[in-house]
């Protein structure tokens, strides 16, 4: 799915929503537990068809399945594999595994993500450099999506330090009459390796202050954004900042949606939060005449 297609999709579904599929089987409501042997696909099938009209991606967060083993990677197998063949498709998947080695880990990886399970983007690491994201690139059809300032309060111990780095700047053919600060380092490294079909970049929503300059500064991209909801994003506030002339927005909701009831009706209670992200993104879409 190249830009287009996804900015389409947008469009057609009236929708920039991301369910985050952060399973916790904690957090499962306790009758599925007891009664479905693959409990995290069941609750997975659920959520995804109460949703996925409302949707335009997915975003499973690989370490809720890797914890479990090889019953996991099953579930995220079935997960995917659901996703991909459903009826109310296609909608944009997106492995958030934020891997980040070099070579040939970084492109077994990729073949894992993208061959083996065929999600449409994978989330990465950058901090090796070009040879941890090449690989992701390396796929037709195929997204590296990047961290470049992400969401969490450790975010400031590195991403926002001003390092001098005159001959790294240099490198890139970056000429600047001020100290960047790591992340914008990091992103303006990245462009010179994809295009604006195969990398997108992570934003956290919770970074209001800076996201301004960071569309100014990296105005053709898509950036995903997490951070909207339990986290304290705004999704008018960050959608009015972000949007560009393609839209160019992704914004993933998580806990909001996946636990907004515990009870027997949970996937009813789901659709309702999803619903209220999805008309209020509908509306934006139209102020800015998108729609």
């Amino acid at each position: 799915m190249n830009r287009e297609q996804l900015t389409d999709l947008i469009k057609r579904k009236r929708s920039y929503l991301c369910v985050g599929l952060d399973t916790d089987p904690a957090k499962i409501p306790s009758w599925i537990l007891d009664q479905f042997d693959e409990p995290v696909f069941e609750f997975n099938r659920r959520i995804i068809d109460a949703t996925i009209d409302l949707a335009v991606a997915y975003k499973p967060n690989i370490a809720f399945y890797e914890s479990g083993g090889s019953t996991g990677w099953r579930s995220l197998e079935k997960t995917i594999d659901y996703l991909n063949a459903h009826p109310g498709g296609p909608v944009f998947t997106i492995a958030d595994a934020k891997r980040g080695d070099i070579g040939n880990s970084s492109m077994h990886y990729a073949r894992a993500f993208f061959e083996k399970m065929a999600f449409d983007a994978v989330t990465v690491n950058p901090y090796m450099g070009h040879d941890s994201v090449e690989a992701f690139l390396s796929f037709e059809g195929k997204w590296a999506v990047v961290l470049a300032l992400t969401s969490n309060p450790g975010a400031m111990d590195f991403q926002t330090l001003q390092p001098q780095l005159p001959v790294l700047l240099e490198k890139f053919g970056i000429r600047t009459s001020y100290w960047k600060k790591l992340y914008e380092v990091v992103m303006d490294g990245c462009i010179q390796w994809g295009t604006t079909d195969n990398l997108m970049f992570v934003i956290g929503a919770t970074q209001t202050e800076m996201l301004g300059y960071i569309r100014e500064n990296v105005p053709e991209h898509f950036f995903l954004v997490p951070g909207v909801g339990a986290q304290g994003g705004n999704l008018e506030d960050i959608s009015r900042v972000l949007f560009n002339k393609h839209i160019g927005l992704l914004v993933n909701v998580s806990r909001g949606i996946l636990f907004a009831s515990s009870e027997p009706d949970f996937d009813h209670k789901s659709r309702q939060a999803a619903l209220a992200y999805q008309q209020q993104m509908e509306s934006l879409l139209k102020q800015k005449n998108f729609i």
